[in-house]
């Protein structure tokens, strides 16, 4: 490796790890747009490809996002696809780099197009081959409290308590729920719908995985019964087309609104030591959760 590919590799930018990438998988970078610096930086590059570069060390999760995609995609789910001539994932030091072939001009999913869809994904049969991790959905919430230092020792201690109580719930829950194929961070934004016509088509698979399918449902029910999303006509027209099933009705509702709304409030507290909106947005939410704000509540988006 040349010293200029070594200290790339090295670097924490991730606009070089993008240009290590695509010099070992033969993409052509030099005018790489960046769409959206989340947990996953996404580029366009050129060949209408869209790059995706992941976290340090989530090289795993990267690999399972292509079997995923290729998975459902033979089992007959629209779904973004990965590039196909391309050995995936690329990683260069600890950061994997994936590579996708972008969508058409696009629009999000109504509630009932996400309803339909998520509907079709829940009656697959679970694989034997590939196996898919089992969905946790606690993974890393104790070390963001933990590292959410913005917050004082109260609020984090409330967190944590907090946390302990909901996964001592979820775990008497759980094994009276189905097993199924679920996409893990199942929202309108994350089903895409051409505009020029075509099938919704199913994003970010990150999160895929075997668990109950209401953990991909409460999203979205959360959003019409803890902020007012969405109206009611709306959120019935999502309970209808995924099959007339209403998971607000269900005696287990409000633990797993809760695991998902602290989820919600953990990823802001990782970006609230760079981010003064960020540090005023989860004190918020912490506020809306130990129940000092009254619902519906208003969070900003992050």
């Amino acid at each position: 490796m040349s010293d200029v590919d070594t200290n790339l590799v090295l670097s924490r930018d991730p606009r070089d790890v993008l240009t290590a990438a695509g010099r070992k998988a033969g993409v052509s970078t030099a005018e790489a747009m960046l769409i959206r610096d989340g947990t996953n930086v996404i580029y366009q590059v050129a060949g209408r490809v869209v790059a995706r570069v992941g976290p340090p060390g989530s090289q795993l999760v990267a690999a399972r996002q292509i079997q995923a995609s290729r998975w459902l995609a033979d089992a007959g789910i629209p779904v973004v696809r990965a590039v196909d001539d391309i050995d995936q994932p690329t990683v260069v030091g600890n950061r994997p780099v994936t590579w996708w072939v972008q969508l058409p001009d696009h629009r999000h999913a109504t509630p009932a197009e996400l309803g339909a869809v998520l509907g079709r994904l829940h009656a697959l049969e679970v694989p034997e081959s590939p196996s898919f991790p089992v969905v946790d959905p606690f993974e890393g919430l104790r070390e963001s409290i933990d590292g959410g230092t913005i917050l004082p020792e109260d609020d984090r201690a409330w967190l944590r308590d907090l946390a302990g109580q909901l996964h001592s719930e979820y775990l008497v829950l759980v094994p009276e729920l189905p097993r199924r194929v679920i996409h893990g961070d199942a929202w309108q934004g994350n089903v895409v719908v051409p505009r020029a016509g075509g099938a919704p088509v199913l994003l970010d698979l990150d999160h895929v995985g075997i668990g109950p399918p209401e953990w991909d449902l409460v999203s979205l029910a959360v959003d019409y019964t803890d902020f007012a999303r969405i109206t009611e006509v709306d959120y019935q027209a999502f309970v209808d087309a995924y099959g007339d099933y209403d998971m607000t009705a269900w005696p287990g509702y409000r633990t797993l609104a809760t695991i998902r709304e602290l989820r919600w409030t953990a990823f802001v507290l990782g970006k609230a030591t760079t981010s003064p909106e960020a540090a005023e947005q989860v004190r918020h939410r912490v506020a809306c959760l130990r129940g000092e704000i009254e619902r519906p509540w208003s969070w900003s988006a992050f």
